[in-house]
């Protein structure tokens, strides 16, 4: 079959919720894939990082042969042996106390509401029913019925409703915003340290340190949505790193599987995360036996290969080079490790088009918000990868 053939399939059996480039891909190996027709292109969004570690990373991929041949679901009914080392690895590398595992960033989210909303009304003692969280304007924290009710996307919420009361909008960066939206039934304030789908939207400096102080002192928790800016995106571990800060509760996945397996895992500390009991929330597939051995080697190879480290270092030198292409085009360019983005003018019409000429030279990146090209690739790349995506960039952009 080619190309053609795939994509008419995909139009005719199924549902219309994407849009996604007219690209059949069918191999990886690190930033690489190829299409079905053989050729070459690099990946610049890496699954919306959730292959921090590469396209199919070989020792990821022998833990999960391996490990598909001994066990790959019990539940959580029963114990597994994968489930203990999984916990007591993940939280000492974060410095976390306590392992809540999922299977998607939304159900990560969706658990983190339930829990804070528990410790408000044990813990805080907020009246029953009347527990509120503190959101940001531009958010994005999955696509449930839940959080589409508490996003500014209209596109999200439009037809959806009704939606689950107790959420309040405030502007992201904003700390005084924050202070002045809190009141005794507010139980938590959940944040993504960069806006990632808004664009990369980055907060003004010493804005997290605030937050935290203000959380602190308010004593409600702050949540941290790392889903996107985790596990080394940023060019560090944690987003939070950069402020020297800890979340009472970060949320972490794609990245953490290396993109073999949907995983994610609510971090917590112990005061809070310890109000949950038997029977209150769960999944079948969470924690289970395959996903905690492929976490656990993901985790393992982002700290070995020192996939963090060159994530600063290349994402300041594709930083830079982006910065260096003088295009009238260009409003602003930003990012934070390799986690960058270049906001267009209203003159560029839209950033799909561009998105798709950069497809014919060989790179696939994708646009968010109509007028923004997000760029981040794995963080396996290395500089003569940064100089071929800039050379491909600057050529399309200056011939237009």
């Amino acid at each position: 079959m080619n190309e053609n053939n795939y994509i008419e399939l995909e139009e005719l059996y199924g549902a219309h919720n994407y849009k996604p480039l007219n690209v059949v891909l069918c191999k990886g190996e690190g930033v690489w894939v190829w299409d079905v027709a053989g050729k070459r292109y690099m990946d610049c969004l890496s699954a919306y990082s959730a292959v921090n570690q590469g396209h199919c990373h070989p020792k990821i991929m022998a833990t999960m042969i391996e490990q598909c041949k001994k066990l790959t679901l019990t539940s959580r009914a029963f114990r597994n042996d994968q489930l203990g080392l999984f916990y007591k690895e993940l939280c000492e590398l974060t410095k976390s106390h306590k392992v809540l595992p999922m299977n998607s960033g939304a159900e990560a989210v969706e658990t983190v509401i339930k829990t804070v909303r528990k410790w408000g009304y044990t813990v805080k003692g907020v009246p029953a029913d009347k527990a509120e969280i503190i959101v940001c304007a531009n958010n994005f924290h999955g696509r449930t019925i839940t959080i589409v009710g508490f996003s500014t996307d209209e596109t999200s919420r439009s037809g959806f409703g009704p939606f689950t009361p107790g959420f309040k909008i405030i502007p992201f960066g904003d700390a005084d915003a924050l202070e002045k939206a809190i009141t005794p039934n507010t139980v938590a304030f959940m944040v993504e340290p960069i806006q990632g789908e808004a664009g990369v939207v980055i907060p003004p400096d010493g804005y997290l340190k605030k937050v935290r102080q203000i959380c602190t002192t308010k004593n409600i928790v702050l949540i941290l949505d790392e889903i996107q800016t985790g596990l080394g995106r940023t060019g560090r571990l944690l987003a939070e790193e950069h402020e020297q800060i800890e979340a009472d509760l970060t949320l972490v996945g794609k990245a953490l599987s290396g993109g073999f397996y949907p995983v994610s895992a609510v971090l917590s500390n112990q005061a809070v995360m310890d109000v949950l009991r038997p029977g209150e929330h769960g999944s079948t597939f969470g924690g289970n036996p395959l996903a905690c051995a492929v976490a656990r080697t993901a985790l393992k190879v982002l700290v070995e290969e020192k996939m963090v480290e060159n994530a600063a270092e290349m994402g300041s030198y594709f930083l830079n080079g982006l910065k260096q292409i003088k295009c009238p085009l260009f409003k602003e360019i930003r990012g934070r490790g390799l986690l960058m983005a270049v906001e267009l003018t209203a003159e560029a019409g839209g950033a799909r088009k561009y998105c798709e000429k950069l497809k014919e030279s060989g790179l696939l990146c994708k646009e968010t918000h109509d007028s923004t090209i997000r760029f981040a690739p794995p963080l396996v790349i290395n500089k003569e990868d940064v100089e071929w995506a800039i050379d491909r960039i600057t050529k399309v952009f200056t011939s237009y």
